[in-house]
């Protein structure tokens, strides 16, 4: 992007630099800190010891969240496509009702650290915890990666690094770092960095919108008028149909809004910091206080994007990326020169290393509590013994994520993001709701509708045009694309639900195994009690 790039030709990337370099420094001073006064236990290291208040712990949800594609992508996609864009960005805040309503209390009540001592509680231990640990890992892993990636672009981006070899290295020192931070400090670093990222980002987003919208005299009507004559498309700009029109793509459109309004209810790093408080009520609570965030910053995003389109024009966005990924950078830089720059540049490094810190977390705590401890050490696995697995499961995954990312350098890679949420909906979701509120629930249901959820998420996205069949694609040069959409969740979705009832009915001993389900109704209606069954 050469406006930005002239940042970096000028020297002023020095200014960048030493800002994120004081901020990773104070961020893991505080990181060991805030080990020191415990002691080494895995209630400790997975879930901050359950103390941290409602308020809070839905300022760390909001920080575990929302991603750099959120902060970046999504202005810029409102800026190119107007209307489209809007319903996009608007249409996920509905699936923070299903996560208030439906999961955050009795997913608190029935859980102990994982979405597998949830499914265990009435289920078979073994298979419950196998199936629960391998599709946590698999959402963590995609995730990580497409941030991993997006932490190197935005680098060479803004500090106009040249060559693979510097963005390599950008990446692994982002992800080593996160590993630092994890093996440390566990939950209470990450919460240390995801609080942090939330109110850097809430105030750095506020102060772009009063910037925007003084510039057209606090109208929003003024506002919208200079997108529409700058966008290129004239009134169509705020219309349906710049993005999605024709019948593939708005059935793409749908389906791609399903995987992420039914999906965020069910990532698993979400999920883990709803255990972070005391009591169901204040797990929903602090849903709650992170679905008010989420708005709030939606409708940040919407005045951003709008604002990039009237005062940068939806064409030079494109021009610059055709993503819109740089719209705000870009309107960073034509508001408030490099000062704004440098500053919006750090805080989207900072939203990367709150959500790399998270999934890290989760994924480490998949493998050492699900599969070691619960799977293969059936469940009599010491604390110290899970603690250490838990810490080396963190080098683990941050090497796997990191030898991914290196793979995925010049890929189109924004589908992992997409294709996380609709396995979190396909994989995840039947299962953890099912589990919550059907009696007739079993293993086998569970089982099947976890690994079939994901193999056919996974097979799906593999035969669609987001892997080959275009020059947008994943392999260019190659042709296999049967299924026309790009996400797999308008028939993934149904399916994982369909495999729950299925494998539950057709189950022989009909039974869940583990616990009686009226304890389980009891816990889901009450909201007492803490799972302590399954690992």
């Amino acid at each position: 992007m050469n406006s930005v790039l002239a940042l970096s030709d000028s020297g002023g990337a020095f200014p960048l630099l030493a800002v994120f370099g004081l901020c990773v420094v104070c961020t893991l001073l505080l990181s060991i800190g805030s080990m020191l006064p415990e002691k080494d236990e895995l209630s400790g290291y997975y879930l901050g010891q359950r103390r941290l208040p409602s308020a809070v712990n839905g300022l760390a949800i909001f920080g575990s969240y929302m991603s750099a594609a959120g902060m970046l992508g999504n202005p810029g996609l409102i800026a190119l496509t107007g209307y489209d864009g809007i319903a996009y960005v608007l249409a996920p805040m509905v699936a923070w009702s299903v996560l208030v309503l439906l999961v955050a209390e009795p997913y608190h009540s029935t859980a102990r650290f994982t979405i597998g001592d949830s499914l265990a509680l009435r289920l078979h231990a073994r298979p419950a915890h196998l199936a629960a640990g391998v599709t946590s890992v698999v959402v963590c892993l995609l995730y990580l990666t497409a941030q991993l990636v997006g932490a190197g672009a935005l680098a060479a981006t803004v500090l106009g690094i040249d060559g693979d070899g510097a963005q390599r290295i950008v990446v692994a020192g982002l992800g080593l770092l996160m590993v630092l931070y994890v093996v440390i400090g566990g939950m209470r670093a990450a919460t240390l960095v995801q609080g942090i990222k939330a109110v850097v980002l809430l105030a750095t987003g506020l102060f772009v919108v009063l910037a925007v919208l003084s510039e057209f005299g606090w109208s929003p009507a003024r506002l919208l008028d200079a997108a529409v004559l700058r966008s290129g498309f004239g009134d169509a700009f705020l219309e349906p149909g710049i993005r999605f029109h024709d019948r593939t793509s708005k059935m793409d459109s749908l389906s791609l809004q399903l995987a992420f309004v039914l999906g965020a209810a069910a990532l698993p790093h979400v999920l883990m910091r709803i255990g972070t408080v005391s009591s169901g009520r204040r797990a929903r609570r602090s849903a709650g206080w992170a679905a008010c965030l989420v708005i709030v910053f939606t409708l940040f995003e919407v005045v951003t994007g709008l604002g990039s389109a009237a005062l940068i024009g939806s064409q030079s966005i494109a021009d610059d990326a055709a993503s819109g990924n740089t719209a705000v950078l870009l309107l960073a830089e034509r508001l408030g020169g490099p000062l704004l720059l440098t500053v919006v540049a750090c805080v989207a490094f900072v939203t990367i290393v709150a959500v790399v810190a998270a999934l890290t977390l989760t994924a480490a705590a998949a493998l050492a509590h699900d599969v070691y401890g619960a799977t293969i050490m059936r469940g009599r696995a010491s604390e110290k013994s899970e603690l250490t697995v838990a810490r080396w499961g963190v080098g683990l995954i941050g090497v796997a994520a990191i030898a991914l990312s290196m793979l995925a350098q010049h890929l189109n890679i924004a589908f992992l993001v997409s294709l996380a949420f609709a396995i979190a909906a396909s994989a995840i979701l039947p299962a953890l709701l099912c589990n919550l509120w059907w009696k007739g629930f079993t293993t086998q249901g569970a089982v099947w509708s976890m690994y079939g959820g994901l193999l056919v998420a996974m097979a799906l996205t593999a035969l669609s045009p987001a892997v080959s069949g275009n020059a947008t694609a994943l392999l260019p040069d190659a042709d296999f694309a049967v299924f026309p959409l790009r996400n797999p969740g308008l028939l993934s979705i149904p399916a994982g639900f369909l495999l729950a009832w299925a494998g539950s009915v057709l189950d022989r001993r009909r039974r869940g195994g583990a616990a009686d389900y009226a304890e389980m109704e009891i816990r889901v209606l009450t909201g007492t009690g803490t799972g302590r069954r399954g690992g």
